[in-house]
Parts: structure tokens; C-alpha cells; sequence
């Protein structure tokens, strides 16, 4: 098959003469952190272990991760930084939870991606 001129030159993707403009988005700040939460393989493992229980322990969670008791803490921090997880102190102990709200925001700015 023969490409015209016009044809060869055009890439997949639009002319390459095409001003480009990315849109005004209050949002991407939000998106982005939230992405970043969930961003490594062990923090979506929380997260996934969090949305079968109503809550959990450190402790229960540390048992069901191959990590060290301070990585699941790091790792508990961020996900709380970012609001997709709550934890409560019950006496010495502190409960996480998924943050609802959170998670379906996060769901919902993806979708609007």
C-alpha cells in the first residue's frame, strides 16, 4: 500500500503543528495524591485487607504482609496522610479503617480521568 505525502507525515496521534493545551483542573493535585497512596504494591495490599475487615490491628495487618512491623507503619502513614485509611487509638492499639468517603472519591476522580 502507497502513502500519500499528506498521509506519511501525520503522526498517530494528531499533526504535529497541533497546539496542545491541558485544561484547568482543580483536581489533579488531589488525584495525584491520592494515586500516590496507593501507589506501591504493599500499600494496595493494606488497603485490599482494610476493605474485608471493619477494622484492624497493626498487629493483624503486620501478620498478613511479608514486611517488617516499621515498613507496615511507613506504609500505614501514608495511607493515613492521605486520608483512604483512619486509624482510632483503642487503648494501646491503634484500629485502621478505610476512609468511605475517601476511597470513593479516589474512584471517582479515576473514572474521570
Amino acid at each position: 500500500m502507497v502513502m500519500s505525502k499528506r498521509t506519511a507525515n501525520k503522526t498517530k496521534c494528531g499533526d504535529q503543528g497541533e497546539h496542545l493545551s491541558l485544561p484547568d483542573d482543580a483536581t489533579a493535585e488531589e488525584l495525584a495524591q491520592l494515586a500516590w497512596a496507593v501507589a506501591h504494591p504493599a500499600r494496595v495490599r493494606i488497603v485490599r485487607l482494610l476493605l474485608s475487615r471493619t477494622s484492624c490491628v497493626c498487629g493483624d495487618i503486620v501478620d498478613q504482609m511479608p514486611l517488617a512491623q516499621s515498613t507496615v507503619s511507613q506504609h500505614l502513614k501514608i495511607l493515613k496522610e492521605s486520608g483512604l485509611v483512619q486509624g482510632e487509638i483503642d487503648g494501646p492499639r491503634i484500629c485502621y479503617c478505610i476512609n468511605q468517603k475517601m476511597l470513593k472519591r479516589l474512584k471517582g476522580l479515576v473514572v474521570d480521568l
